[in-house]
């Protein structure tokens, strides 16, 4: 119901592409050109009237309170209280789009910054406005709430998140208890905002060189988007003793955030008699824990001999006596890398999708050239990707762009993003826009799947097969692996938070090298900067996102099948579920697309696509 109204719709899906070698320099926002940047006129059309907004977003706060202490009067009155609270918290999720986006384009600003702290601290102010509506809903006696729902045909948008939220009822503290919690709402963010301003506005990287003693300059969104994946070994290298050191000085800091978040979670999921913190931070994902364990369970144990193969594979072509974690992205044939610019990368993906049907494509082209999308390199801009949605505008897609294949296919993703909360903007009211998050990366990645199916079945020519295939190994990498392993740490830690263990930089950096070492056995060295790989994703104070992204894989990988074999009745069923927003649970809108998650099947075929790929590529960089 009134949830978290300052972090509703506003997650924050980050993509750390893999890339090629491109050299950008980042520039001060001001000196970007308009067309590399989005326009947020649809949002506010300036900083004034945003602030304006908000200042009268904060006014109206007092206009739910007539309700307190009246909703188990009649139906008309819950029904009336519930529109008033979807009402703010809509008018919310614009402004704090707004400041999001900006902060996002350039962290370093502190107006941007101010911006963003206004917001949070609304945001706690709504939480606390509306706190007693949830309190007051599950104090109602057991079968009013379904009387109301039969009584008032209005109350039909609701009734999903007013069933949500009685499930919760075993878990709700005192009314007062419930309103001071929302109270601390700004406070029991800080450390995803401590985290993030660190990342964007604080921590440096030297410069370093290269075999040939040319300097080049180093940053997060440099080293993930060029360096990461440069064809020169040197450069690669360099580039990562430089970026390991710059983490290495924020080790401890980011360690007491990370700790910070996990006692947090620990200490709420006790509060609310919880079983664990992860059957708590699981309910509202609304799927059985079943499918969280076989996720990390069965793609670990199944994924790794492939994964290992294909190290094996990568340190043979690429000549090296060892590999280290920083080669793991390097290009196996950089001749065969040509330069993508935007525009062509966008066609690519239009031709890719035409498949999902005009109203789909009609949304990628406005997209794509309506300046939706903001793809320069300045300073201070958020690393990765992401995709925000406010509901009743578009989406805002964010993106570093290098001319990369890979650019291609993570604007794929985004757009996948994009596409479905856009249709199900269309279909749905606000509080049934978003699905539970095991859904939310099926979508985006079965875009990728897409594009990988189209760029295949145009060609037969060898190096073009095997460097698509090595893109869509590494969307599976970037979800099987980085997220999947981002999950197992996230495992760990939180039974060792349970047991009362400290969880410091030294813990941390042990847990990630021995979950790393296990998976890539001796395929793969890890050195100091793969252990704190957990310091490069935010993920970890999303509660337990990482592992969706595995399901998002898994059913995408199912669907994309279907879609090739089926055609258009396949693509409908997609399209049908993707306009369904939130109205269904994870598993529900999976089967209705035709893939049945409640069985472990679908896992391990996924994997096992996942070797036919390294099988494919083996035989293409014959020994």
């Amino acid at each position: 119901m009134a949830g978290p109204a300052h972090t509703r719709g506003l997650e924050q899906e980050l993509i750390h592409p893999h890339s090629e070698p491109h050299m950008q320099k980042a520039s001060a926002r001001a000196d970007i050109p308009a067309e590399l940047t989005w326009t947020l006129d649809d949002l506010f059309p300036t900083v004034a009237q945003w602030d304006a907004e908000l200042a009268a977003l904060d006014a109206a706060l007092p206009t739910v309170q007539p309700f307190q202490g009246r909703l188990g009067d009649n139906a008309a009155t819950l029904l009336a209280c519930l529109d008033a609270v979807e009402q703010l918290e809509q008018r919310f999720m614009r402004v704090a789009t707004f400041a999001h986006l900006r902060n996002a384009e350039d962290g370093t600003n502190p107006a941007h910054q101010a911006a963003s702290a206004r917001v949070g601290a609304l945001g706690a102010r709504l939480n606390t406005a509306v706190a007693f509506v949830d309190s007051e809903i599950l104090d109602l006696p057991d079968g009013v709430v379904e009387h109301f729902l039969a009584q008032e045909p209005g109350l039909a948008p609701h009734q999903v998140p007013l069933r949500d939220l009685l499930e919760t009822k075993p878990h709700r503290l005192s009314p007062d208890a419930e309103k001071t919690l929302a109270e601390l709402g700004e406070v029991l963010g800080s450390p995803y905002l401590v985290y993030n301003r660190a990342k964007s506005g604080d921590i440096q990287f030297a410069p370093f060189q290269d075999a040939n003693g040319v300097t080049y300059p180093n940053s997060v969104n440099l080293f993930e988007s060029t360096y990461e994946g440069h064809e020169d070994v040197s450069v690669r290298r360099n580039a990562w003793a430089s970026f390991s050191a710059g983490l290495k000085a924020y080790n401890n800091t980011f360690a007491a955030t990370f700790a910070t978040e996990t006692k947090k979670n620990v200490v709420l999921g006790r509060m609310r008699n919880y079983a664990s913190t992860e059957a708590y931070l699981l309910q509202p994902h609304k799927v059985p824990p079943a499918l969280y364990s076989n996720i990390l369970t069965i793609i670990q144990a199944e994924l790794a001999p492939h994964m290992q193969r294909y190290a094996r594979l990568r340190r043979r072509v690429l000549g090296l006596d060892k590999l280290l974690y920083c080669d793991i992205k390097a290009p196996l044939d950089p001749e065969f890398n040509p330069r993508i610019s935007y525009d062509e990368g966008c066609k690519m993906i239009l031709e890719a999708l035409a498949v999902m049907g005009p109203e789909y494509c009609h949304f990628v082209r406005r997209a794509l050239s309506e300046r939706w999308v903001d793809r320069a390199n300045n300073i201070g801009k958020s690393s990765g990707a992401f995709c925000a949605s406010p509901y009743g505008v578009h989406p805002y897609i964010l993106i570093t762009w290098a001319d990369t294949m890979r650019n291609v296919f993570t604007l794929a993703h985004e757009l996948g993003h994009g596409g479905h909360f856009s249709l199900a903007m269309q279909h749905q009211r606000f509080v049934n826009m978003r699905p539970a998050m095991p859904f939310v990366e099926a979508p985006s990645i079965m875009n990728e799947m897409l594009l990988a199916q189209h760029i295949l079945g145009q060609s037969q020519d060898v190096r073009m097969r095997r460097s698509v295939i090595m893109q869509v190994l590494g969307t599976y990498h970037h979800n099987f692996v980085t997220h999947l392993l981002e999950a197992e740490l996230q495992r760990q830690v939180y039974a060792l938070a349970e047991s009362g263990q400290p969880i410091t930089a030294s813990v941390l950096n042990q847990r990630k090298g021995n979950i790393l070492s296990k998976f890539w056995g001796d395929t793969v060295e890890i050195d100091d900067g793969a252990r704190m790989t957990w310091m490069r994703q935010p993920h970890y104070y999303m509660g337990l996102y990482p592992y969706t992204y595995s399901v998002g894989l898994v059913a995408s990988t199912a669907m994309a099948i279907r879609v090739k074999d089926e055609g258009q009745p396949a693509v409908q069923r997609w399209l049908n579920v993707l306009m369904a927003g939130g109205t269904l649970k994870p598993l529900e809108l999976m089967q209705a697309a035709g893939v049945d998650m409640a069985s472990p099947q679908p896992i391990h075929d996924a994997v096992a696509y996942v070797g036919s790929l390294v099988d494919e590529l083996e035989l293409a960089f014959p020994a």
